[in-house]
């Protein structure tokens, strides 16, 4: 087991690479922490007390033996070996501290987000993929994604820069579509472009080389995908790339287009995808597990008490930037009062203190102490009844167009799931009475369906 003063999650991370590569380890200090070590590496491959010189000609001496050698450091004294390894990763506590001899800079506790290097004067691109989004990135997928018309992505992109600008600052962002470069790209410039990377290199990637084994198809346009994105890093003449881990493949397929026109190849910024509201897949819109930006306060608030107390901790860490010791404090407190602070916190993120504390004072009365909601929708019981039918439960929730089907409505009542006024129902077949003229009642269904059904 490593000591404490190692990364967190580091012990797993060497057993995984063990199983597959040949593992060294280069340190400037005394060897005082060697036995730790031993169960990951050979004794012959762990050298102690070595200067910045000898760590860049430890590198060179495997790749002149044909070794292709990926070096993960983080320090400045890893600056030479990381720049002359075939990949360098840097691993930082602070993203304006890493070097820029690294391929690859990993933030050991969390990211920062594109708004970070707005505050910081640098200049921001916002790139819209509205060409790539006809292909479909394949990233993380097993199988082949539909294509999409150009009418289709217009549509999806509609909220794009609405939802992106209640983060980032407008005036100090430029935005780029990448249809600007590829609408103008002929078939000859395609080709030449295909000829930059081979089908070994891209079986090497993960998504492709599980499809490959399983006899799933890989069309020939998802094999252009990285080298059209990491063109868009040429274009733009990036030096930093910001992105999602899944989208390594793709980012360092930018570099590599960097380095054929002679230009500095970008530095690489992977942020660790946010699990979405199931607490297993990446959020996303595509499995409806997500939070967007423009939901409504009381969306966002709620969206969020609904995620496990366990998915919680990825939230505070990656949304709101608490860092390790702060979550630990966090976790000596109940976990449904902890929920609740941070719902409160990311609803006041894209609205206001008032607003989310609102909000949760809502949530309070309506989940907590079983009160129905201040506002909630209305309908007339003429609007949800035909003239031939009886004011049965089944026959108004039914017509109020809230539930996906009669089934769906019988099952909640099996499970004692709706309520009307407080009472819960026993038959599909019980009647609504509204005696009085201004009378109405309350339709509770589950935990968050409430409406009031009116004279």
């Amino acid at each position: 087991k490593l000591n404490k003063k190692s990364r967190a999650g580091l012990s797993n991370i060497l057993t995984e690479l063990s199983a597959n590569y040949e593992l060294h380890l280069l340190s400037g200090d005394n060897d005082s922490e060697k036995e730790f070590y031993k169960p990951y590496f050979e004794e012959s491959n762990m050298e102690f007390r070595k200067s910045p010189q000898e760590k860049l000609d430890y590198v060179r001496e495997l790749q002149k033996n044909g070794k292709s050698v990926m070096m993960i450091g983080d320090g400045l004294n890893d600056a030479g070996a990381l720049k002359q390894s075939n990949v360098g990763v840097a691993i930082c506590d602070n993203i304006y501290s890493f070097t820029p001899a690294s391929d690859v800079i990993l933030n050991a506790d969390y990211f920062n987000k594109l708004k970070q290097f707005q505050d910081d004067g640098r200049e921001a691109i916002l790139l819209i993929g509205d060409y790539t989004a006809r292909i479909g990135d394949p990233s993380g997928r097993s199988d082949l994604r539909p294509e999409l018309t150009e009418s289709e992505v217009s549509e999806n992109a509609k909220t794009y820069l609405e939802q992106a600008f209640r983060i980032i600052d407008p005036n100090k962002t430029t935005v780029r579509r990448n249809s600007e470069w590829f609408t103008k790209m002929d078939f000859a410039e395609a080709l030449s472009l295909s000829r930059k990377m081979t089908v070994a290199r891209m079986l090497e990637r993960d998504d492709f080389e599980k499809r490959f084994k399983n006899n799933q198809p890989i069309s020939m346009v998802e094999f252009m995908y990285p080298l059209i994105q990491g063109y868009d890093s040429v274009v733009l003449e990036s030096d930093v790339e910001i992105g999602g881990s899944d989208q390594l493949f793709n980012m360092l397929g930018g570099r590599t287009l960097q380095k054929d026109k002679g230009v500095d190849p970008q530095a690489v910024l992977t942020m660790p995808l946010l699990v979405g509201l199931d607490g297993s897949k990446k959020m996303s819109k595509s499995y409806d597990n997500y939070i967007a930006f423009n939901d409504s306060s009381k969306d966002i608030f709620g969206k969020t008490m609904s995620i496990s107390d366990e998915t919680m901790w990825d939230y505070y860490k990656l949304l709101l930037v608490r860092d390790t010791e702060e979550i630990e404090e966090l976790k000596k407190n109940h976990p449904m009062e902890t929920k609740k602070k941070l719902a409160e916190e990311l609803t006041a993120l894209f609205y206001s203190s008032s607003i989310a504390e609102s909000e949760k004072n809502s949530f309070s009365s309506v989940f907590t102490q079983r009160e129905n909601p201040d506002e909630m929708d209305s309908y007339s019981i003429s609007e949800l009844l035909r003239s031939d039918e009886s004011p049965s439960v089944l026959n108004i929730l039914n017509n109020s167009n809230i539930f996906e089907s009669k089934g769906q409505i019988r099952r909640l009542i099996q499970q004692g799931a709706i309520k009307i006024d407080g009472q819960k129902v026993m038959k599909s077949e019980d009647i609504i009475t509204l005696e009085k003229a201004d009378s109405a009642v309350v339709v509770k269904a589950g935990k968050k369906i409430f409406f009031r059904v009116v004279s």
